[in-house]
């Protein structure tokens, strides 16, 4: 009976190590790759933008476009932009004409309407899908389940000007739809908040 034991407690021992291996691999996976900073996208002047340059800072992505009722919230996104910018806020407007065809332009169209309407200064980024297959990747993370959000949080985006807050450390703190105003007393509160909160220190390599 000993010896019966001991066989099948080392049967146990060697089945059980390739289990610890396979647990040890996919933490070290989901340590990878961060789903907003390990992107490149193209800015709306065609340049390649490498969205690590936002660590660190509060975001504001938002899916913007041209021929939209909610067209003026480009208003105050620019205000958002010009009172928190120097603070560490970044907005970031990605054009896209998935919605009632309504963002139609070129790049070159999409910057002169913006520039000449709204006077915006913060980053704006080539014209991309926002849902299907096409989408950016981006935008798959911060509709999916693993951005963090719960609930109606998750899921394709129903409009233009759906607003996305981030964190200085990369976490997805809010989600807000197009009837928001991004100069709402709980969207600009929740952006002071985060302003508030120290950046992350950089790991040294």
């Amino acid at each position: 009976m000993t010896i019966q034991k001991t066989l099948l407690a080392t049967l146990a021992l060697l089945l059980a190590t390739p289990v610890a291996h396979a647990d040890r691999k996919t933490a070290d996976s989901a340590k990878g790759k961060h789903p907003i900073y390990s992107q490149t996208m193209k800015s709306l002047t065609g340049k390649k933008v490498d969205l690590k340059k936002y660590q660190g800072k509060v975001l504001l992505v938002v899916n913007v476009a041209s021929e939209c009722g909610a067209t003026p919230q480009y208003g105050p996104l620019q205000q958002l932009h010009k009172k928190y910018g120097k603070r560490g806020l970044a907005v970031i407007g990605f054009p896209c004409n998935q919605f009632g065809a309504q963002e139609p332009g070129t790049a070159k169209e999409i910057a002169q309407f913006c520039q000449k309407n709204y006077g915006v200064e913060f980053d704006m980024f080539g014209k991309v899908d926002v849902n299907g297959e096409k989408a950016a990747p981006l935008f798959t993370f911060l509709t999916g389940k693993k951005s963090g959000l719960k609930g109606k949080d998750v899921g394709r985006v129903g409009w233009n000007f759906e607003k996305f807050l981030i964190s200085r450390d990369g976490k997805v703190i809010a989600r807000y739809r197009t009837g928001t105003e991004p100069n709402s007393v709980g969207v600009v509160a929740a952006i002071e908040k985060e302003l508030e909160k120290p950046a992350p220190k950089k790991e040294k390599k």
